[in-house]
């Protein structure tokens, strides 16, 4: 505890925009006068879970992580927790009468009331449960705690306008809202002011972007608006859908610099029969169509997918056809999941529910199929020189390894020697631009182990204080350590098992 003030720990499962939720609890905790607790603390004053619905076993993670509270509450009087993120938006009052030791739950729509309601709590003594229908603030004019000094989420838009019909997440966070898009570049320029090099831009259905306010080319332009900003290294974009996905948006990563050749597409199954019943707007035709233009305008793209394993009634010939569009579309990494019934959706009743035994040889096969093809893509960038962002914490094994990693333009993770070719240059550190030769590749990431061919340095970060749009420091300070848990899709680096969340779409 700093100078008396109440401490906090934010824990975040699920998707990126959990993540991004949680830069924004971290930013109005922050504002409203509390101070992050160690990432070694047993206990923080208020401790937030930040929940996913997604996965079948997201209850069960919940009350799990509440169950290990109630003995520290009990130790720690004035203690508070509180439930928000998806699955407070989905059970509500559940939550407190399966957990009456919980003090506040808010959902997706209302991130913005979490210091109010815990103060609200502390003074009547009792739950607050509010829950609000439809989006009160969109989160980007609240205060932020980012997590990285270099790279920082952007929201594009929230909600989702789909009806897949494993996904439960357009029911829990609404309908597409999309923001403006001079609030958009005003944001990204704000950060780029304070340090930022690389953004993301983040939407459950990104590239859907502009159905909000009717125009078909909204994110294409927006694409190349980011390229005009002065000092954006980096830009990148998660997560489209193959339906939205136009030709005009591939002419505009090709012929925007500082789009990253990157692209998260969601397969999920390569059958047209699955498809159909998972009301994926798209087949594999057009789906491997969208992957062989983006190749002929990117040559070096780096393509990565999602894909669900054993969706109900799939038949053995529907799995050869997904495993069929793994071969044919190589992708550099796949997420894969196994199908996850979650109440609430129209799978959930399906009939022909697939036998845990069937879905788990399945998936070992897809597996490793995917493992053999990412080793052989990562084998073709032996000899390469690429320039790597300096990142923080990607590598675990970076201080016994006496390496640093970070990330190559196409989001290959990279680990590498930090000794400058030049014995007069100052030491690599986070933040910087360094080229490498890479010399070595495993499936899951690539090595350069001789001395970095060259150094560049980007001007010192601005500041490290709770800000945002509304927020008392401006709008892209950063810290780091709220624990958040999803794969790197571009920005920030985070640990722990992925979950399909929003960008399952």
């Amino acid at each position: 505890m700093s100078n008396g003030a109440r401490t906090y720990q934010v824990k975040t499962f699920g998707c990126q925009m959990n993540v991004h939720d949680s830069e924004r609890m971290a930013g109005l905790l922050e504002a409203a006068g509390y101070v992050r607790a160690p990432k070694d603390a047993e206990a923080a004053d208020v401790v937030v879970l930040n929940t996913c619905a997604v996965r079948e076993n997201a209850d069960n993670r919940l009350y799990g992580n509440l169950g290990l509270l109630a003995p520290r509450k009990v130790a720690r009087p004035g203690m508070q927790i509180a439930v928000g993120g998806c699955l407070a938006q989905k059970d509500r009052d559940t939550i407190v009468r399966r957990a009456p030791w919980v003090d506040v739950v808010f959902g997706t729509h209302n991130v913005g009331k979490l210091p109010v309601l815990l103060e609200r709590a502390r003074i009547r003594e009792e739950a607050q449960v509010e829950i609000a229908e439809s989006l009160e603030v969109f989160p980007s004019t609240l205060p932020t705690r980012r997590e990285s000094d270099r790279l920082a989420w952007v929201s594009v838009s929230v909600g989702c306008n789909n009806t897949c019909t494993f996904c439960i997440v357009p029911a829990l966070r609404g309908k597409e809202k999309d923001r403006r898009p001079g609030e958009i570049l005003a944001e990204i320029e704000a950060l780029v002011e304070d340090g930022v090099c690389e953004i993301t831009l983040l939407g459950q259905n990104v590239n859907a972007y502009g159905a909000d306010f009717g125009d078909r080319r909204a994110f294409s332009d927006l694409l190349r608006a980011c390229g005009r900003i002065e000092g954006l290294e980096r830009v990148r974009f998660t997560s489209p859908h193959p339906r939205d996905f136009t030709d005009d948006v591939i002419e505009a990563m090709a012929e925007t610099p500082n789009v990253m050749p990157q692209l998260h597409m969601p397969l999920q199954s390569g059958s047209d029969r699955v498809l159909r019943v998972m009301r994926r707007s798209y087949r594999q035709e057009r789906y491997l169509g969208i992957i062989e233009r983006v190749r002929a305008a990117i040559p070096d793209a780096a393509i990565t997918t999602d894909i669900i394993v054993g969706f109900p009634g799939e038949t053995e010939e529907d799995f050869e056809q997904t495993l069929h569009v793994v071969r044919e579309a190589r992708f550099a990494q796949a997420f894969t999941f196994q199908y996850s019934k979650r109440p609430g959706t129209p799978a959930a009743e399906m009939p022909d529910q697939i036998t845990k035994e069937v879905v788990q040889r399945r998936y070992e096969r897809l597996v490793e199929l995917q493992e053999e093809i990412s080793w052989a893509e990562n084998r073709k960038q032996v000899g390469r020189v690429v320039e790597v962002l300096v990142s923080e914490g990607e590598g675990r094994k970076d201080g016994a390894t006496r390496r640093l990693s970070g990330r190559a333009p196409d989001n290959r993770l990279v680990h590498f020697n930090p000794e400058p070719a030049d014995p007069a240059e100052a030491p690599v550190r986070p933040g910087d631009l360094v080229n490498v030769e890479i010399t070595y590749a495993a499936p899951h990431h690539l090595l350069a182990e001789k001395p970095a061919l060259s150094v560049r340095r980007l001007s010192p970060v601005a500041g490290r204080a709770a800000g945002g749009q509304g927020g008392p420091a401006g709008p892209g300070t950063s810290g780091g350590g709220v624990m958040l848990g999803l794969p790197g899709i571009g920005a920030p680096p985070v640990t722990a098992d992925p979950a399909p969340g929003c960008s399952a779409c």
